[in-house]
């Protein structure tokens, strides 16, 4: 009698991969800045920022000065940022040495930073925007290499942005001025992005 062959079944082990932790830098998650909106009225403009500072999910500062003023030539400008606070520090270096070489040219100062910053391979790994004025022009500068007039006299960046926009939109027509519009429309993208916080900075020209 034959002996039956065995059947060669290999048992069937699942694989599980594990991705290993990497401690690259480039994965680092940074220093995050949120909300700034800027708004021109009655010949004033206003620029506001909140205090938060984010790493991540996590909140780890709720009083930070995202709204600097600049004297760079005896000319005052006001300067807000959003995104990672070490590269709007390094832009707003840049740009107030772009303005020392042209003293109260805002607008040419700051096309001269976004060209440099969308040519040069250190600017352009930068990840900010900023809002600028020198009490008559209002601009967003962006690292795509955009120098932007906005619409309706009112700028916004950053996480809350969207919100701190669509309520200043809705209070100028009102008899309310640049100032209180400001801050009120940033007290109502606190409350709604949870990025952003009611510590404001507030600077006007």
């Amino acid at each position: 009698m034959k002996k039956a062959k065995r059947l060669g079944i290999k048992p069937l082990i699942p694989t599980i991969k594990i991705k290993e932790c990497s401690l690259d830098n480039n994965e680092f998650p940074g220093w995050h800045g949120t909300t700034i909106v800027g708004v021109k009225k009655g010949g004033k403009v206003v620029i506001a920022g909140d205090g938060q500072v984010s790493l991540g999910q996590t909140v780890i500062k709720g009083s930070a000065r995202k709204v600097r003023k600049l004297s760079p030539g005896g000319h005052d400008v006001i300067a807000g940022f959003a995104g990672s606070t070490a590269d709007a520090f390094t832009l707003l270096e840049r740009l107030e040495a772009k303005l020392e070489a042209s003293p109260g040219q805002l607008a040419r100062a700051s096309v001269e930073l976004a060209k440099d910053w969308r040519t040069d391979k250190y600017l352009q790994k930068l990840e900010a925007m900023l809002i600028v004025t020198d009490g008559d022009l209002l601009l967003i500068i962006t690292g795509a290499g955009d120098v932007l007039e906005p619409e309706h006299d009112i700028a916004a960046i950053g996480s809350g942005g969207n919100f701190a926009l669509a309520a200043a939109r809705a209070m100028m027509d009102s008899d309310l001025d640049a100032h209180t519009i400001a801050t009120k429309a940033m007290s109502i993208a606190a409350e709604i992005c949870v990025y952003t916080n009611g510590n404001l900075t507030v600077e006007s020209l």
